[in-house]
């Protein structure tokens, strides 16, 4: 991935303070927040409260629901990997097994070495070359055991 910001509270504050006029705030700013540094920081929650008059709980509430905010920074790569069901009936079952193994990690974990963070998707829309992943940004479809690997390779 690209290298992110380090997390620090003036940057935070300052992304906040951007977004926080935008009408509907809350998914904005932690999207901005992520964006800059990776993922949603634990002391962000309570800024982002404040500055929309929100609970911690509501922000946090906001934070865990949505699969796609991290609360712990990301490896170097991200590597999601389609569980819908059109992916499942074309082998990603089998595939998400092999990828956690070869990985060493399960479901929203990363690598020992911090490379790679391993992702459940629920549908990257790629149904018809499934199964499909996406490694940093990037759709994978047509996907078996070699052409995962290959691609993890690359990355690494």
């Amino acid at each position: 991935m690209a290298g992110f910001e380090p997390w620090t509270r003036e940057r935070g504050a300052e992304i906040i303070a951007k977004e926080s006029g935008r009408e509907g705030a809350t998914l904005p700013i932690l999207h901005a927040l992520q964006d800059a540094f990776g993922y949603i920081h634990a002391d962000s929650v309570p800024m982002v409260a404040e500055a929309l008059n929100l609970t911690r709980a509501e922000v946090h509430g906001v934070v865990s629901f949505y699969h796609d905010f991290r609360r712990t920074p990301p490896g170097r790569h991200v590597l999601h990997l389609c569980r819908a069901e059109a992916c499942q009936s074309l082998g990603a079952d089998s595939l998400a097994a092999h990828v956690r193994a070869r990985l060493g990690v399960d479901w929203h974990d990363t690598t020992a070495d911090g490379a790679v963070t391993l992702a459940p998707v629920f549908c990257l829309g790629l149904c018809a070359i499934g199964p499909s992943a996406m490694l940093d940004g990037t759709p994978l479809g047509r996907l078996d055991n070699a052409r995962i690997d290959a691609a993890l390779e690359r990355a690494r």
